[in-house]
């Protein structure tokens, strides 16, 4: 799904849970070759201009998310939970934990460790980051989510400084590890049942 066309999505479910329409709804996509900006980027952290990144076929987008700036595409797997905090706890900094304690849980699963790193936000895996999260919450409905990296051609964050951190990506391939994104998201749905103590309809 185009980044445009998600993130129009999440604006709708975001206004109907606000309204009380629907539940907490948590949906995974993969995206085209995209690169966005998060509300706290930094220019520099941006290698390529915007024409030369759409001579190499990535789309480029400035989003209301927080963090800087990252990449998605196809081999991962993004997460956008619409979750209303005031039926779980009023509380930023836990939310983004919980996201991390999710997708550790996940690859848990999968035999492989991952584990946080001081003063920066995603799960790491030997020092090299797996997941990136970068969340957006309005009246304590959240939006945006989590990028995991599976299959990731990781040749595309050559363009980025991921979340303006010089430090390393991996993906669960890379890891040795040959889950396709179907088990991942089944593994991810179910350990955010359990970290937010929501029943899972599949639809």
């Amino acid at each position: 799904m185009p980044y445009a066309q998600a993130f129009q999505l999440q604006q709708e479910l975001v206004g109907q849970r606000k309204r009380g329409e629907i539940a907490d709804q948590l949906l995974f996509v993969e995206h085209p070759h995209v690169v966005t900006m998060g509300r706290n980027g930094k220019g520099e952290n941006l290698l390529a201009g915007p024409e030369l990144l759409a001579r190499t076929g990535i789309d480029f987008h400035h989003t209301d998310r927080g963090g800087d700036v990252t990449y998605h595409g196809p081999g991962q797997v993004v997460g956008y939970p619409i979750f209303d905090l005031r039926d779980w706890k009023r509380d930023v900094v836990a939310y983004v934990r919980a996201i991390e304690e999710v997708l550790i849980a996940a690859l848990a699963q999968f035999g492989i460790q991952g584990g946080r790193l001081a003063g920066a936000t995603g799960v790491w895996v030997d020092g090299a980051k797996v997941a990136a999260i970068g969340v957006h919450i309005s009246r304590w409905v959240t939006s945006h989510g989590f990028a995991l990296n599976v299959d990731t051609d990781l040749e595309y964050f050559r363009y980025i400084v991921p979340c303006g951190l010089t430090k390393p990506v991996t993906s669960l391939r890379a890891l040795g590890c040959d889950a396709d994104r179907t088990q991942f998201m089944a593994a991810l749905a179910a350990a955010f049942a359990r970290e937010f103590g929501r029943n899972l309809i599949t639809e």
